[in-house]
């Protein structure tokens, strides 16, 4: 009994403090920059190939159908 009395009262004190932190606002500035990035989106396209590739390659493997039979005697 205790248990859930002390369960609720920790409850009552979350609802009651959330507005409080969630209106705490911390302003927070960004780093400074010393210069620009060069890769200007060009690791997407990479991505994509090497997607493709992966994929094609998947098909390839399925379609093999491994109809490889030992030779041995």
């Amino acid at each position: 009994m205790k248990f859930r009395t002390l369960a609720a009262a920790a409850a009552a004190i979350t609802v009651a403090a959330t507005p409080a932190i969630a209106e705490a606002s911390l302003d927070r500035a960004a780093a400074p920059v010393s210069g620009e990035s060069k890769l200007e989106g060009g690791s997407g396209t990479i991505i994509a190939i090497l997607a493709a590739a992966a994929i094609i390659a998947g098909i390839i493997i399925v379609a093999d159908g491994g109809d490889d039979d030992a030779v041995s005697a």
